[in-house]
């Protein structure tokens, strides 16, 4: 049999074996920035997923960038040779392509790791920084108040993401993301509710994208021709007065022209205000709209959790892939077992070949009646 699911895609010069993706997830688990044993347990285990993409979580262009100060990052040697360990052992066991995506976190940066209280580290801490913004609007009242970018601080931080583009291409990766959602600094240069900027950066709808698009081309010109460039973008803020879907369909339009080969359509994360009403798909609204809209291939997220409804999404045209985030921590062989109830073959390790459905009778027939 076959299922839409299951169906190649194919983004530049890159092939994907399937519509189903790892999507990034943060670890909190660096040390200044590096990475570690945990990333290679995590990135190793989902290598062998059965996902047709696998992209590693937010890597932080500059050390003020990072979420957390567990969090990834690509901003020096030691970054770069840690990832390059990571991706060696990834690659000896497994041919899944695997994509990064690079973030700045804005003034949602210097915070606690979760599982630590999350919200913002003390400013007389010693691992605290000084945030930055496209206005001094803090996250929350509780928040600090973020540093408002200058132009040439904003220059500084776009030529970071080149410099880690540089570090990403020597690394040999197979796609990148660039993060624009989730609240994090180029979604706040997007949003009303955090760019309240009265120079050619802020106001208008095409002056909020100016910035995020001038970002697109500068990482565009350095990131191979025939190597994909996505973006992961908040379809909408879920609030009052913020960031719209219909915004993303004019915003997805632009970077296609720009040579975007695909948009992921997520959600939320720049005020607490927000309002979601979670279920399965949560998300689509925004994905159905860019993908209607426009032609650039599209990513939805967002609780898929069943085989079927994500077949769906694909067999229907809502979408061209899926990602799945904590449905893959929880199982993270759920393309396999997606491709059982879908009634689809597909390879597995040999090492784990006698897990699959029917072979266990083979294996053993003496424990079979």
């Amino acid at each position: 049999m076959s299922a839409a699911l299951f169906e190649p895609l194919q983004l530049r010069g890159l092939t994907l074996a399937n519509r189903i993706a790892v999507s990034p997830m943060c670890q909190y688990s660096a040390n200044e920035g590096s990475a570690t044993d945990w990333h290679l347990m995590h990135l190793g285990n989902f290598s062998l997923s059965g996902a047709g993409l696998l992209i590693n979580e937010a890597t932080a262009v500059e050390p003020a960038g990072r979420i957390s100060p567990g969090c990834l990052g690509l901003y020096s040697d030691g970054n770069e040779t840690a990832l390059s360990r990571v991706l060696k052992f990834c690659r000896e066991i497994s041919d899944i392509p695997i994509g990064i995506q690079l973030a700045h976190a804005g003034r949602k940066g210097s915070a606690e790791r979760p599982w630590e209280g999350r919200g913002p580290i003390a400013e007389d801490d010693d691992r605290s920084w000084v945030t930055e913004a496209p206005s001094a609007v803090p996250m929350a009242e509780n928040w600090p108040k973020p540093h408002a970018l200058s132009q040439d601080e904003m220059a500084r931080i776009q030529a970071s993401f080149v410099t880690s583009t540089e570090r990403a291409v020597r690394l040999g990766y197979d796609l990148m993301e660039l993060h624009y959602a989730h609240g994090y600094l180029i979604h706040e240069f997007l949003s009303p509710i955090a760019n309240k900027r009265e120079d050619e950066f802020g106001g208008d709808l095409e002056n909020r994208m100016r910035y995020p698009l001038s970002l697109f081309d500068a990482v565009r010109k350095v990131w191979p021709d025939d190597k994909p460039l996505g973006v992961r973008l908040s379809a909408t803020d879920f609030a009052e007065a913020g960031w719209q879907i219909e915004d993303s369909v004019v915003l997805s339009k632009a970077l296609q022209a720009r040579g975007c080969d695909y948009v992921t359509c997520s959600g939320g994360g720049v005020s607490f205000d927000q309002q979601i009403d979670l279920q399965p798909g949560y998300q689509m609204p925004g994905a159905e709209a860019v993908k209607r809209e426009t032609s650039v291939p599209v990513m939805a997220v967002g609780m898929i959790r069943d085989p079927k409804f994500a077949n769906k999404i694909i067999e229907s045209g809502k979408a061209d892939m899926v990602a799945l985030a904590r449905g893959l921590l929880y199982e993270p062989r759920w393309p396999w077992r997606a491709a059982h109830e879908l009634g689809v073959d597909i390879p597995y390790p040999p090492q784990y070949e006698r897990s699959m459905p029917g072979a266990w009778p083979q294996a053993f027939p003496e424990l079979v009646d």
